[in-house]
């Protein structure tokens, strides 16, 4: 199964449910089952945003499961879009109109105990039966 590494508080926000894309510099062809792995590294400033939620955000450990269903270019009319979804969520690419990328659809996200695990770059393949 496919995994994708994701800094705090980003990845318990997708583990919620509050966030629905994921971005990245490079588009996926990818379309399925995904587990979201909570990296070690924490975006600090992110972190003091989402204090409020009262959210336990660990790291080290694949933390949900869902499926990435579309690979979107960020563009002004998706900016806009992000906007009318949560301008807090997604406030930084709002907020940085140069930035170029892509967003993955992330939906049906379901939260699993977590798996201690070391993450990797890009998309990676976990294997575990009792994930399936």
């Amino acid at each position: 199964m496919k995994a994708i590494t994701v800094k705090q508080p980003w990845a318990t926000l997708i583990a919620e449910g509050l966030k629905e894309y994921e971005f990245r510099t490079w588009k996926t062809k990818y379309r399925g089952e995904i587990l979201i792995h909570a990296g070690k590294s924490i975006d600090k400033k992110a972190m003091k945003k989402f204090e409020y939620l009262n959210l336990e955000y660990p790291t080290g450990c694949i933390i949900a499961k869902g499926n990435i269903t579309d690979c979107v270019e960020v563009d002004n009319n998706f900016r806009k879009k992000l906007l009318e979804k949560d301008k807090i969520i997604y406030s930084g690419v709002i907020k940085c109109k140069e930035w170029k990328g892509y967003g993955f659809k992330i939906e049906n996200i379901r939260k699993i105990s977590s798996i201690p695990i070391k993450g990797r770059l890009s998309l990676w393949d976990y294997q575990e039966d009792y994930l399936v």
